[in-house]
């Protein structure tokens, strides 16, 4: 059973409340895909100075050549690799909350347009191009974009939700998927994406799947009420879009009498347990219901994407949390959002939360960390395995470089995190144990080759002549 450590590392501790903190010159003991302690440098779980590792050679984050060190307590050795942490912050891996992987294909196509044109005269008309492999060779250059940029989770909400699995296996990220569907497309095409999200709970403990109706408004409420009975007699969680803006709250009161939160409470799809993406539309008298199900209710919120759009508000981050609903950070679709990078996300969040609430003092450095891990982990239906680095817990960990000039000085590192850090500062990653990024390289795929299919494919799904589209945006 393989055993590692990373060594002499300062480790970024996330509670659950308060302020986080950065403990220094740390090591962090892994068997299998777990943390099984994290001690002082140089003392073993029990206390006792391990003889015999040396990190002789090793640049800061790499793994020591040769791959094993033999560590001694007066019992048999234990083989061990040793990865060297000087100098390096360990995080616990970010979580993409939501988005949409295969879209980096469209990356840049559809920019400067109102939400409705964005939809109505670009992405929609786009996607009619979708085939699996194309979705395949998306999804590949966005976990490699992901896992190099330390982000070992992603929650996706995405047609071909199969080959979008394909891909997060090779890479060794991890992955929620709920296949996507409309009302529009017909029962059989909704019967494939709930038989799709099935299949995917077999593919091993990296992959779990979540029921995807696309929102409130592309979803109707018979296809609604029966996707919540599914997901609770099955296990699954739904993700799906509803209340994205203020707007669209407006038309379903002017339409319907009710706000998409309570559709969502009357249909069953809040009982069943929801994802609910960006819910810039909640308003002040949804939040008595949302916390009715706050311990099976999740919101994921994506501002560069509200900014860009000009969608008018943000996710309403305070309310949400005074009655208990978790929310975690997410990128959208990289047509969008233009990158996967959750570091930017996060800083973000910080930005326009003090801006919605004019306070300063409101989303402070520890708060947004914590969105970013345990808040995503949530978010993910993980929140027992990950977002924070202690025993017990899933060993997904980035190892950080901050000793770049955008960071230095370092006054404080968690401020250095949420508002310095860029994504080429992530040296290497670890997902389950497994060593995904050594030496700011991807170890499970060619980098030149997913780059090469992706501009190989990437004309064919931003190309218009075919016409139609696979919905119209009219919520």
């Amino acid at each position: 059973m393989p055993h590692l450590l990373i060594r002499d590392v300062s480790v970024l501790i996330v509670p659950e409340s308060g302020e986080c903190r950065v403990d220094e010159a740390q090591d962090i003991h892994i068997h299998d895909d777990r943390i099984t302690a994290i001690t002082p440098t140089g003392t073993t779980p029990g206390g006792i100075s391990p003889g015999g590792i040396s990190p002789g050679g090793m640049s800061p984050g790499g793994i020591s050549s040769g791959g094993a060190t033999q560590v001694g307590d007066g019992a048999a050795p234990t083989s061990v690799e040793v990865i060297d942490g000087t100098g390096l912050i360990a995080v616990p891996g970010l979580v993409n909350s939501h988005t949409h992987s295969p879209m980096v294909m469209m990356r840049g196509a559809a920019e400067d347009l109102s939400i409705d044109d964005w939809f109505n005269q670009r992405i929609w008309p786009m996607e009619v191009n979708l085939t699996p492999e194309r979705v395949r060779v998306g999804a590949r250059l966005a976990c490699a974009e992901m896992v190099l940029a330390g982000v070992t989770t992603f929650v996706d909400h995405y047609f071909h939700a199969d080959q979008i699995a394909a891909a997060a296996l090779e890479s060794g990220i991890r992955a929620d998927l709920a296949p996507t569907f409309f009302s529009s497309t017909g029962q059989e095409a909704i019967d494939a994406a709930i038989s799709t999200a099935r299949d995917l709970h077999t593919l091993g403990p990296r992959i779990t799947a979540s029921l995807g109706p696309h929102a409130t408004y592309t979803v109707n409420d018979d296809d609604l009420r029966r996707t919540a009975e599914i997901a609770r007699a099955e296990g699954f969680r739904i993700h799906l879009h509803a209340a994205e803006t203020d707007d669209q709250t407006q038309s379903s009161l002017d339409r319907l009498g009710v706000t998409p939160m309570q559709v969502l409470e009357r249909i069953g799809v809040l009982d069943a347990g929801a994802l609910i993406a960006h819910g810039c539309g909640i308003r002040e008298p949804d939040l008595p219901i949302l916390e009715r199900y706050a311990d099976r209710t999740t919101v994921a919120s994506c501002p560069k994407v509200y900014l860009k759009l000009a969608m008018g508000t943000v996710t309403p981050i305070k309310g949400l949390q005074s009655v208990g609903v978790k929310v975690g950070v997410g990128t959208d679709g990289a047509a969008v959002h233009n990158t996967l990078d959750v570091w930017e996300s996060l800083r973000m969040v910080a930005l326009t939360q003090k801006q919605r609430e004019q306070d300063a003092e409101w989303m402070n450095v520890s708060d947004t960390l914590r969105l970013a891990t345990r808040g995503g982990a949530a978010a993910a239906g993980l929140a027992d395995q990950l977002g924070a680095l202690e025993p017990g817990r899933q060993a997904d960990i980035a190892l950080v470089d901050l000793s770049g000039p955008h960071c230095q000085p370092v006054h404080d590192p968690r401020a250095a995190l949420v508002y310095s850090v860029r994504s080429s500062d992530v040296v290497t990653v670890l997902v389950a144990g497994q060593v995904v990024v050594r030496d700011r390289q991807l170890t499970t795929m060619n980098l030149d080759e997913v780059l090469a299919d992706a501009k190989d494919l990437a004309h064919t799904l931003v190309d218009l002549s075919k016409g139609g589209a696979v919905q119209h945006y009219a919520p």
